[in-house]
């Protein structure tokens, strides 16, 4: 029988197994402050189908020099993420989503609040190892913390005669911040900014 070692990318002085990767349905969701300060979210972790995990795009900046260009990296953007939902025949999940776009923006009274901090929540999505359905024993393999969060649309679904699937909803979330945390360590701040040379990133002509 072949060993499962045989089956990994050839690299010298050893082998390379494959290792089990992180699977794409097992993860989990919860919000902080979602709908106002101090409300249960539990209704909306249960309901959620699917999330996206951020994206992070950097402007270029350009530099022309001599016979060549190069290129530095400049402001940088977190991209929305899009979270799609259930809508519960209780109507617990509309009802959280309904209350967070309230305090948003108040349409009916065309107002809305002076500051973010009225608004803004906190979003956590945590890739799991699908050993326990227990939350208190479940192994979280990382988690993206996301700050600074709003609904920057909302999206109701739609109903259609031809169809036997549920009622979806969803809400594409923008956030200002986020951190990604393997164990206790965020790797996206784990390290210093070292000084490089001009000329390890220079184009060549």
């Amino acid at each position: 029988m072949a060993n499962l070692n045989k089956f990994g990318v050839p690299l010298s002085g050893n082998t390379s197994a494959v290792l089990m990767p992180k699977l794409a349905y097992r993860f989990r969701v919860t919000f902080i402050g979602l709908g106002g300060t101090g409300t249960d979210t539990k209704a909306l972790t249960r309901e959620i189908i699917s999330v996206g995990r951020p994206q992070l795009t950097h402007d270029e900046i350009q530099i022309d020099v001599y016979n060549s260009r190069i290129f530095l990296a400049g402001k940088h953007t977190w991209e929305p993420i899009a979270i799609v939902m259930r809508d519960d025949i209780n109507s617990d999940v509309i009802t959280l989503l309904n209350s967070q776009v309230q305090n948003q923006v108040d349409h009916f009274e065309q107002s809305a609040a002076v500051a973010g901090s009225q608004y803004k929540f906190g979003s956590i999505i945590e890739t799991l190892d699908g050993t326990s359905n227990s939350s208190s024993s479940t192994t979280v393999l990382d988690k993206w913390s996301l700050s600074g969060c709003f609904v920057q649309n909302m999206q109701w679904g739609e109903s259609n005669y031809a169809t036997s699937e549920p009622v979806q909803l969803t809400m594409t979330v923008r956030f200002d911040n986020a951190e990604h945390l393997v164990g206790e360590t965020n790797t996206l701040n784990a390290q210093n900014i070292t000084s490089t040379t001009l000329d390890q990133s220079t184009a060549t002509s």
